[in-house]
């Protein structure tokens, strides 16, 4: 179903042209998502609508936010307008779906239709809560990872030869198919984007509070006690770039996370945390994975595609760490050539 889409969204940049790497993939998941989670009602008739409000949700997600979720500045008083008026867009489709006895293969359905164990219901409140929290998961990691996954390989020849040799090889045994197995065996893609979301993972904290009081060392033996009902933080940010784990770390090698290297796993279970870890480690990592491989497997065999801006920087000034600024394109639409 994806790959059918991206044919027909990328139908739009015709033969040749320039374009916005960030735009068009943060649109381009937008579209998606909004279709997987609030299903036809936005998708068909309300986008733009719910677009603009999310992104006025998102300006408001600030580092400061953190620790003053309800400061009286402009971008916290846009933020809580939007998280109104896309409550009021909920309700009222939630509504009429209840009034009219319409039924839809849509998250918002699902939301509809869950109660919890003692037999209530989910509110319309709930499940405005629920689905802009579902798409802030779905929509920011794989729009921010396709971009910097896009970037990274139009920066480095090598690994892009790499990757376009794996398409070659994936076509060549299932044709132009792209499934859910073929999607898996995209190991060097794979380790792509791996390697782009560890040099700019998305999330800046990780918070968890403290069950009980325990204690950790540090590798150079320092020892500090963790009481109960602490919060404890780590920074992905800082922990993909630990010299001691990873050989070279502010230097884009997708082969680190090789067979022979395995470079994620040199610490233990939590050497990789873009994604978070244990209990609650981000459980869409496996969709996002699908989805930016099956976004980069359309585009690098329709398109030759040169970055012709600066590379891009990162955006730090937001909760979520994206792309700053443009990611000029220049393309021109071909066949990838399998012989």
């Amino acid at each position: 179903m994806w790959h059918k889409f991206w044919q027909e969204y990328f139908l739009n940049w015709g033969d040749c042209g320039e374009v916005d790497l960030k735009y068009e993939l943060e649109h381009l998941i937008m579209l998606t998502a909004s279709r997987c989670l609030l299903g036809k009602e936005v998708r068909n008739n309300l986008f733009d609508d719910v677009s603009s409000l999310f992104n006025d949700l998102d300006n408001g997600m600030l580092p400061i936010s953190y620790i003053f979720p309800y400061l009286p500045i402009p971008a916290h008083r846009r933020r809580d307008q939007a998280r109104q008026k896309l409550a009021e867009i909920f309700t009222n489709i939630i509504t009429m779906r209840k009034r009219t006895g319409k039924s839809e293969n849509d998250m918002l359905q699902s939301l509809i239709d869950s109660k919890y164990k003692d037999g209530r219901q989910t509110t319309e409140a709930e499940i405005t809560g629920l689905l802009i929290t579902m798409l802030f998961a779905g929509q920011h990691t794989s729009s921010i990872g396709s971009t910097w996954t896009g970037a990274y390989l139009l920066s480095n020849k090598k690994y892009l030869s790499a990757v376009l040799d794996e398409q070659k090889n994936l076509m060549k045994k299932h044709g132009d198919n792209i499934s859910h197995d073929i999607l898996s065996d995209m190991e060097v893609l794979h380790r792509c984007i791996k390697e782009a979301l560890r040099l700019q993972t998305p999330s800046m904290l990780i918070l968890r509070s403290s069950h009980s009081d325990f204690s950790v060392k540090t590798r150079e033996g320092k020892e500090y006690n963790i009481p109960k009902g602490h919060i404890v933080a780590t920074s992905p940010i800082i922990a993909n770039r630990l010299s001691h784990i990873y050989k070279d770390p502010d230097t884009y090698d997708p082969d680190r996370f090789g067979p022979e290297r395995d470079e994620d796993k040199v610490a233990g279970a939590f050497s990789y945390i873009t994604f978070g870890g244990g209990r609650h480690w981000c459980q869409g990592e496996p969709f996002a994975y699908l989805q930016i491989k099956s976004i980069w497997s359309h585009l690098l065999r329709s398109f030759e595609l040169e970055l012709f801006s600066p590379f891009p920087e990162n955006d730090s000034n937001a909760m979520i760490v994206g792309v700053k600024g443009k990611v000029m394109v220049r393309y021109k639409r071909k066949e990838l050539h399998i012989n």
